[in-house]
């Protein structure tokens, strides 16, 4: 070893290549080689052990308005019969959404005001029925 070389401290590293992190205490003279040979062995390896993504690995969740699913129906022409309060209720816990019935007769309510349901009957026995009906959606794609 050369006399400059002996009396300066070693050069610390400290490096982290995908999930690998690592630290490299070497010569200033070995810096390269050192770096080289490790960046080459971590990209291997971080190649071959690539993590799956946590997104593909978990479920998506749900999250829609109550507004948002009555909507739906009505977009799926499901209120073109009468509905009940009970039946809009059901009818959403069986696609698997739990809201509580005085949110769902507020979202109904709304949507008789916007014009986009009608309701017959008398007060809390009011069937709503589909007032327009849902935007026709092509099937042809735009020219």
């Amino acid at each position: 070893m050369s006399e400059k070389s002996e009396g300066k401290p070693p050069v610390q590293i400290k490096m982290k290549v995908g999930n690998v992190e690592f630290e490299i205490s070497c010569r200033e003279d070995q810096v390269k080689d050192v770096v080289d040979k490790v960046l080459s062995s971590v990209s291997s390896y971080v190649t071959k052990h690539a993590a799956v993504p946590v997104a593909a690995a978990a479920p998506q969740a749900r999250s829609e308005t109550c507004r948002g699913i009555i909507e739906r129906l009505w977009g799926e022409g499901w209120f073109a019969e009468p509905r009940s309060l009970d039946d809009v209720h059901k009818e959403m816990t069986r696609l698997g959404y739990h809201y509580d019935r005085t949110a769902v007769a507020h979202v109904l309510l709304d949507l008789v005001r916007d014009g986009m349901l009608t309701r017959e009957g008398r007060a809390k026995r009011y069937l709503y029925i589909q007032k327009r009906p849902p935007p026709v959606v092509s099937q042809m794609g735009a020219t």
